[in-house]
């Protein structure tokens, strides 16, 4: 195929080229052999059709590119992933940090034979309880598992839910933010990309009013006040370029994280060492190449997604902008490993959508235990070590064999993989091409909070498409922090008035509700103007304020 390619121009440039000068072996394709060659007034003096032979190969191209079957040099998306590995000098400092931080064997005899006691152990253990247990069968070979029932809710959890509800108090999102700021200092985590140290007067007010445009996507228009300093166009538009960059966004949303993590009933909620990863998806109206069609989400357009990662109190912890057509598998390793704050979970959930054989192993080597709600366990394969061994009821369902001599003929290989993931030298989706349910609600309170203009992202760049979403990510660890705190006070008032909020009734308090926070600003219903006479139009050569 390269070679076609490269005698593609010659072929162009001939008036009358016939099959001689072509690879026919590209032409196993029906369709392209009748395009090709199979055009009557050429295929009759034994010409070819050069303009269906450069799309012959054009097609054979994109195919071997999208099979990773070629590569090309030096591209982002089409380029060879394996050539920023680490490699070299840098993979020899590197290497012993990663097995120490990632607590793997040196040598490449140690691993599968770790693996292959584990792996036995708890073939075992399952199989011994397994016939004890009514919610699991094996039929004709396959797992049947019986769906899961809610658990119900605690005793009193309706009366403490609802006081607390009816307690939190009412409030724009404007003060919600500032209030935040001047509680945990936020927008201080937030550098000015220049490095200058110094601030303008009253930036925390700038920066709120920016954070309320970019969260809510309402545009910068409503938030400008000509007469305020703080929140003139010009004053807006600079601290926007100055301010609202990416990683500054990243540190604010990490300094939340931190700072919730000191209120009383977040402990209730989890230790912080859970979390679930999750992709929101929005329509982008714009050109954009970091968009793709999907009819099931976009209808006729195309789209975006944010995949992010969300602990178990509730707090974003980071995520990343990815087209709208991967799998969120494809990025969730990408998520993880670029994390916002001081909070590194052990465990991982995601839906069914994020799951894949490559992906539990890439999780299982980074040091992660990767565990996905899998929509139908029917289909799932176990793999074993030992094919000789006796599991009982698990046999007809675990013939799937772990190939331990590709463990270590590839050990060095896997290890460079894992080393340049967790070290950010090379991002997953490059290399592979209870806890749901709070980023379903985390993110039914970001579409709450993003409703303008009907929700798109109108960014035609990753940059602003990141740089929107961050501030969107840490506008929603906002106000759940300030949740956190009210939920929190209101608990200990229920308390001292004598009602009882048992540790289950406050883990299942949710951080998540927004019915009393007014996203959509305040319309002032005044006479400004009387009489018959028309308002002053507009100079169109004038400044705006």
């Amino acid at each position: 195929m390269l070679e076609a390619l490269r005698e593609l121009p010659k072929v162009q440039a001939r008036r009358k080229p016939g099959p001689e000068h072509i690879d026919a072996g590209l032409l196993s394709d029906g369709t392209w052999r009748r395009l090709v060659l199979g055009d009557p007034p050429l295929a009759v003096s034994g010409l070819i059709d050069k303009h269906a032979w450069t799309f012959c190969v054009l097609d054979a191209l994109l195919t071997a590119l999208k099979r990773r079957d070629v590569f090309a040099v030096g591209a982002d998306v089409w380029g060879d992933p394996r050539a920023r590995l680490l490699s070299g000098p840098a993979w020899a400092v590197t290497r012993p940090k990663v097995l120490t931080a990632l607590e793997l064997p040196g040598t490449a005899e140690e691993h599968p034979g770790e693996l292959e006691v584990l792996l036995d152990e708890m073939y075992r253990h399952v199989a011994e309880n397994l016939p004890g247990n009514a919610a699991v069968d094996i039929v004709d070979g396959r797992i049947s598992l019986d769906r899961l029932e809610a658990d119900p809710l605690p005793a009193g959890y309706q009366v403490v839910h609802d006081a607390v509800q009816a307690m939190m108090p009412r409030i724009d999102y404007p003060e919600l933010l500032l209030e935040v700021h001047a509680r945990t200092g936020m927008y201080d985590a937030i550098e000015h990309v220049s490095g200058q140290v110094a601030r303008p007067q009253d930036l925390d007010l700038t920066l709120t009013a920016l954070l309320v445009h970019k969260s809510t996507n309402i545009g910068m228009e409503p938030v400008i006040k000509p007469g305020e300093r703080a929140l003139t166009r010009g004053r807006l538009t600079a601290a926007d370029h100055g301010y609202f960059h990416l990683p500054g966004l990243r540190s604010a949303s990490g300094l939340l994280v931190g700072a919730q993590s000191g209120i009383g009933i977040t402990g209730d909620w989890g230790g912080g060492h859970v979390a679930s990863a999750d992709g929101m998806r929005f329509t982008v109206p714009v050109r954009s190449i970091h968009t793709r069609p999907n009819p099931k989400y976009f209808s006729t357009g195309r789209g975006m997604i944010w995949s992010n990662v969300v602990s178990d109190r509730f707090m974003g912890l980071g995520g990343i902008v990815m087209p709208g057509t991967l799998r969120d598998s494809l990025g969730i390793l990408d998520a993880v490993f670029n994390l916002d704050g001081p909070v590194r979970p052990e465990m991982i959930i995601t839906d069914t959508g994020s799951v894949s054989d490559l992906v539990f192993g890439l999780f299982a080597i980074c040091g992660y235990q990767f565990s996905p709600r899998i929509a139908d366990i029917s289909d799932a394969r176990l793999w074993r070590f030992d094919m000789a061994a006796d599991y009982g009821p698990l046999e007809p369902v675990s013939r799937q064999r772990v190939q331990a001599a590709r463990i270590r003929d590839h050990w060095e290989d896997m290890l460079r993989v894992a080393g340049s993931l967790t070290t950010g030298t090379v991002r997953a989706f490059e290399m592979i091409g209870v806890q749901l349910n709070i980023g379903e609600g985390r993110h039914a309170l970001g579409r709450a909070m993003f409703f303008g203009r009907l929700g798109e992202v109108r960014h035609a760049y990753r940059e602003g498409m990141e740089n929107q979403l961050g501030a969107l990510g840490m506008a929603i660890n906002a106000v759940v922090f300030w949740n956190s705190l009210y939920m929190d006070a209101a608990v200990r008032e229920l308390e001292v008035g004598g009602l009882t909020v048992s540790p289950e009734i406050r883990s299942r308090l949710s951080p998540l509700i927004h019915d009393h926070i007014n996203f959509h600003g305040r319309y002032p219903i005044v006479r400004s103007h009387g009489g018959d006479a028309l308002r002053p139009l507009r100079d169109p050569g004038a400044a705006e304020d």
